[in-house]
């Protein structure tokens, strides 16, 4: 049983593919992999995700837009995040439901709905994190417009309801306690001397 927990992220380079949406396809490869090592998966969730150029926010505003098959799922994640003191916007769907299961959200309007909306807010640096499970349709979708400015503008973004799960891990670990930071090498030490 090891006392560390090491978790591997593989790095795409979507800041450099302008227009392609960032969501991952079967056809995708990436460009390299990182690795997240701690005592906490938590803690290693958000090295991992800082060394692929993704730093988690532990405080400000999150943007929730999921389709209806994840709404049951994401609330967990949105309760938690409420808790932790970050605001929740969402837009009007994700909003009424998270509402009615008591959690608190703001309505930002949809790029189709007009303006001020969800990538003017990203443009203004008003929005921290994004969840955004994609409905899986292609083409220049709302959800692609959003993905898209979040790369753009340097926005952590996810899109799957185990990725939210795992980052609010990693900012609730973040917000704890301190990153451990030692070489692999001393890892691997200690565990040649515990096994031997």
């Amino acid at each position: 049983n090891l006392d560390h927990v090491a978790v591997k992220e593989a790095v795409f380079p979507f800041i450099k593919l302008p227009g392609v949406d960032p969501v991952l396809g079967p056809e995708m490869k990436s460009t390299g992999e990182v690795m997240g090592v701690d005592y906490d998966f938590g803690l290693a969730y958000y090295k991992a995700e800082l060394a692929a150029g993704m730093m988690l926010p532990a405080e400000g505003t999150v943007f929730i837009s999921v389709k209806k098959a994840d709404r049951e799922k994401i609330l967990p994640v949105a309760r938690k995040l409420h808790e932790l003191g970050f605001r929740i916007t969402a837009t009007d769907g994700t909003a009424e439901f998270l509402k009615s299961n008591g959690i608190e959200a703001e309505i930002i309007l949809k790029v189709s709905q007009g303006r001020p909306n969800i990538v003017d807010a990203i443009i203004n640096r008003q929005i921290d994190l994004i969840i955004n499970t994609p409905s899986g349709k292609r083409g220049k979708t709302e959800g692609y417009l959003i993905r898209r400015a979040a790369v753009d503008h340097g926005v952590p973004y996810i899109t799957t309801i185990s990725g939210a799960i795992a980052a609010v891990k990693g900012i609730e670990a973040i917000r704890k306690s301190r990153m451990t930071i030692k070489s692999i090498q001393e890892y691997h030490e200690e565990v040649r001397r515990k096994y031997g």
